[in-house]
């Protein structure tokens, strides 16, 4: 009883200094940050702004959002893959986890988990489809991105922030090869590699890790194997991204100005490969310092540059946030209606069955009465 007493308020400290951090993020980000743009330059540039576009990049914000559920469902096993509005309703609440707690990728993934197998998915499953789709659409983007800088380099020169770029994606694209041939090619090497580990860990039970490593292999030879499929989940993946890219691009085209296509790439895959490291939720703040500045940089206006970020910023990361509460609040509510009918229709059978003694007389069979025919004085 003390324990959960003691457990309640640290909780709710966490929670108020999660908040806290929000609101602070808020006040730098929409009344300091267009202080430093200039304040009679920022109005001007609001009072212009293209309505049209700042709608236009929030419809390609929700598209992206929708080819990360397709994304997702795709890397999930046919036999028990939710229908597409359950899916997107669990990335939402995964993304809104995200942007709210620090070790973002953690939080998001755990609730994300749990919500695929309330929803019929395998826990097995579950888990290989979040890694698989978190470290695929990582690879991605860093393919994205040096894409991006080999074109970009030639024309506007070298920066030191590329190499650690490129350092950092070479050594994920490195890491997940050596994860796919140890799967595909040395299953049973890692799987008694891996049973060894968990024999000597304490909570971790050897039969079990086994077992999970084979089928995980199986998961991986299955999408390997299947070219439709990974030739799919790599096209919605590579849609996650550009369509979040071009989001910001007309975002800053709102503000008057139309940035290159290679810097608007180079910048947004530094941004976004900067804010994997998880200092903060969702990048927060680590995505806008370095979109702004890389923008900047390659000769986009201040003012456009800050007002265009907080712009794109506002539908990529603070709006998620209600509408992912929303998508969770919905599939509870789903869960509980389901749980009501399973009761309601259990109740109803069981009312409307006959006793075995009806059943047995309508099927022809003769139940001995007391001190009737048969029986003995």
């Amino acid at each position: 009883m003390t324990d959960r007493l003691d457990r309640k308020p640290s909780r709710l400290r966490v929670v108020r200094r999660t908040i806290a951090v929000l609101l602070l993020f808020l006040v730098v980000e929409y009344l300091v940050l267009p202080q430093i743009a200039g304040v009679r330059k920022s109005i001007s540039l609001l009072a212009h702004a293209n309505v049209v576009f700042i709608l236009l990049g929030a419809l390609l914000e929700a598209a992206a959002i929708l080819a990360y559920a397709r994304l997702t469902r795709d890397v999930l096993p046919g036999a028990s893959r939710p229908d597409l509005w359950t899916v997107l309703r669990i990335d939402l609440a995964t993304l809104s986890v995200s942007h709210l707690v620090p070790g973002c990728s953690a939080a998001g993934g755990a609730l994300g988990y749990r919500l695929l197998v309330q929803a019929g998915v395998q826990g097995g499953d579950a888990g290989f489809a979040l890694a698989m789709q978190g470290i695929g659409s990582a690879v991605v983007l860093n393919v994205l991105l040096w894409i991006g800088l080999v074109v970009s380099i030639p024309l506007r020169g070298f920066d030191p922030l590329y190499g650690t770029a490129a350092v950092a994606g070479a050594l994920l694209i490195g890491a997940f090869s050596v994860l796919v041939l140890l799967l595909t090619r040395g299953e049973a090497r890692a799987a008694r590699i891996l049973r060894t580990v968990a024999r000597h860990t304490p909570f971790l039970n050897e039969d079990a890790v086994h077992r999970l490593v084979h089928r995980l292999a199986a998961r991986l030879r299955t999408l390997v194997a299947d070219r439709g499929l990974l030739f799919s989940a790599t096209g919605w993946a590579a849609a996650n991204w550009l369509l979040d890219a071009t989001s910001l691009w007309v975002f800053l085209w709102a503000f008057g100005h139309r940035v290159g296509i290679d810097a608007l790439i180079v910048a947004y895959g530094l941004a976004n490969v900067l804010a994997a490291i998880p200092l903060t939720p969702g990048g927060l703040g680590v995505v806008e310092a370095v979109l702004t500045s890389s923008l900047v940089g390659f000769g986009t206006p201040r003012g456009v540059a800050i007002l265009g970020v907080i712009s794109w910023r506002m539908v990529n990361f603070w709006l998620p946030i209600p509408v992912g509460g929303l998508a969770y609040l919905s599939l509870r509510a789903r869960r509980a209606s389901r749980a009501a009918e399973l009761v309601r229709l259990t109740e109803q059978s069981v009312t409307a069955s006959d006793r075995p003694k009806d059943w047995l007389e309508r099927h022809g069979f003769e139940i001995p009465r007391a001190g009737g025919k048969g029986s003995s004085s």
